[in-house]
């Protein structure tokens, strides 16, 4: 287990849990578009899209592209240490309060700097607030993490 404090991100999430950290997912998308490539499947999928059974096939360059953008999703660093969108507006507001984090925050579970994170972590961030304030990220890091 890492306990590293740094991976806690100021919105409540953990660098640990995340698919661009843990860099799993933009490997093998890698190495997907390197087997596309040395197999010439642009070419394949070409021929299938032109018939009717193959017209799924037709999305082949959107795929290769969505790939490519997955192979590109990596953080190295996590939020705290320069990782992340430069302007989140969730890492700006904590330092400019001088808060660790949203759960230093007496309004964070209604604020609406965080509503952008509900259409993939539903509620997790603020069930992580939440534990984190209860806790400590001590705690948060050794116990169930919400994604």
């Amino acid at each position: 287990m890492n306990n590293d404090k740094n991976l806690v991100t100021f919105c409540g999430l953990c660098c640990l849990d995340c698919h661009g950290f843990k860099q799993k997912i933009p490997d093998l998308a890698r190495d997907l578009r390197k087997e596309l490539r040395s197999s010439k499947y642009e070419k394949f999928a070409n021929t299938m899209a032109s018939n009717n059974f193959g017209k799924s096939f037709k999305g082949y360059d959107t795929c290769y592209e969505v790939l490519g953008a997955m192979v590109r999703f990596r953080c190295h660093k996590g939020c705290r240490n320069g990782g992340g969108p430069p302007f989140c507006k969730i890492r700006q507001c904590c330092q400019k309060k001088e808060i660790q984090g949203c759960w230093e925050c007496s309004d964070f579970e209604n604020c609406k700097k965080l509503d952008f994170l509900k259409s993939t972590h539903d509620d997790g961030h603020i069930k992580n607030l939440k534990i984190i304030k209860k806790n400590g990220i001590s705690g948060f890091l050794k116990g169930k993490r919400n994604w």
